[in-house]
């Protein structure tokens, strides 16, 4: 029986250190945790594939919580069966439950369509926020670096995109955009 973590962090901005940290005072080995940064929503995050590659029967993965492993409900259930069909059990340290036994499996469904349907709140709540801002004139994206009265002075003045590009220190590509933006 060997003791497996599995931890993940949906950006590069976020820090694994701390679940890992909690999986390291679980007892398991560094060298048996296995970490993603990616999406919960994702399938193909490569330490979870190699965790279900190295996963056999009576090993115990651990988790600090649900939504690390998925966030999907559908995905959720298709992982832990998966694991299940090989004799694994899965645990999750905050939420206090297991697979093992079929308590465990009705509460881990049960979460994962709580934690799906959150994340459909998140998502709608952001995409109200965003279209009350929008109309409140809220500008999104980055901000314009381009001189672009500069821009078309130049192409007034005669000269063809790529000694704009090079004069600008900007790619043609841009040029032809912001040109063609002027005309529209």
């Amino acid at each position: 029986m060997a003791l497996l973590g599995y931890a993940r962090v949906s950006t590069s901005n976020q820090s694994l250190n701390i679940q890992i940290n909690r999986l390291l005072e679980e007892g398991i080995r560094e060298d048996r945790i296995f970490a993603d940064t990616a999406s919960g929503k994702n399938d193909d995050r490569a330490a979870l594939l190699k965790l279900r590659a190295r996963a056999e029967k009576d090993d115990e993965i651990v988790c600090t919580k649900l939504d690390r492993l998925g966030r999907n409900t559908r995905d959720m259930i298709e992982i832990i069966e998966e694991f299940e069909c090989k004799g694994v059990h899965v645990k999750f340290l905050d939420d206090g439950i297991s697979t093992n036994g079929p308590m465990g499996k009705m509460v881990i469904t049960i979460l994962s369509a709580v934690a799906e349907a959150e994340r459909s709140r998140i998502l709608e709540r952001t995409n109200e926020g965003r279209q009350a801002a929008l109309v409140a004139g809220v500008k999104f994206g980055r901000k314009r670096s381009v001189d672009r009265e500069k821009l078309i002075e130049m192409r007034d003045a005669g000269m063809g995109a790529t000694d704009i590009s090079r004069n600008m220190g900007i790619g043609r590509a841009t040029v032809y955009k912001i040109l063609n933006e002027e005309v529209s």
